[in-house]
């Protein structure tokens, strides 16, 4: 249709932002602004139609927001090349560009609906999260760029893995100190195998 379809039924002070493909099978992470994260599996979702405004992933507080939402197998994908040691992290940087890995196994599955358990912390100096990804053996730089076009290019290694109740460390400097973080990305190491 050339005016197109109802994905899903949105209240008054809510909006769209992810649209992901999933198996029916895999776990659901929601990271917000205020760092607390919670993790699901999708099972817990009932199936539904599209004009419906679905059920509660996790509950926030009053001046929260969810930034990230990420799906991914319950079981990490064993690697053909025992060289490589398989590992899934979660990315999760600042809006004063601080940042850092988290493995993906420290945070718990829970049935959803719940405040969940804190993701990182958040204080004046770190400023919000803006930003949660999974990066995994396969991801070999991230890209943070800054709301005043400054861009920065970093080595997955180089960001410190530490455990949920921390702040991280310095990713990006800014040239203007009332810039902050835009937005994140990942690249991938170049491979002779396409993606599964």
């Amino acid at each position: 249709r050339s005016s197109g379809l109802i994905a899903i039924k949105l209240g008054s002070t809510d909006k769209l932002n992810w649209v992901k493909q999933t198996d029916g099978l895999d776990h659901i992470l929601l990271i917000s602004q205020l760092g607390k994260s919670f993790r699901f599996a999708e099972t817990d979702v009932r199936p539904m139609g599209r004009d419906t405004q679905g059920v509660r992933g996790i509950n926030l507080k009053s001046a929260d927001r969810v930034v990230g939402m990420i799906s991914f197998p319950k079981e990490t994908l064993k690697e053909r090349d025992s060289r490589v040691r398989p590992f899934q992290d979660v990315l999760l940087v600042t809006e004063r560009g601080l940042g850092k890995r988290t493995a993906l196994h420290e945070f718990p599955l829970q049935h959803r609906g719940g405040i969940g358990v804190k993701a990182a912390k958040i204080t004046e100096k770190t400023g919000k999260l803006v930003a949660a990804k999974v990066v995994d053996h396969h991801t070999e730089q991230v890209i943070i760029t800054s709301k005043k076009a400054q861009v920065i290019k970093l080595p997955l290694k180089n960001i410190k893995r530490i455990g949920r109740d921390t702040q991280g460390v310095i990713l990006m400097r800014f040239t203007n100190k009332a810039d902050t973080v835009a937005a994140v990305t990942t690249v991938d190491k170049e491979t002779d195998t396409p993606e599964q």
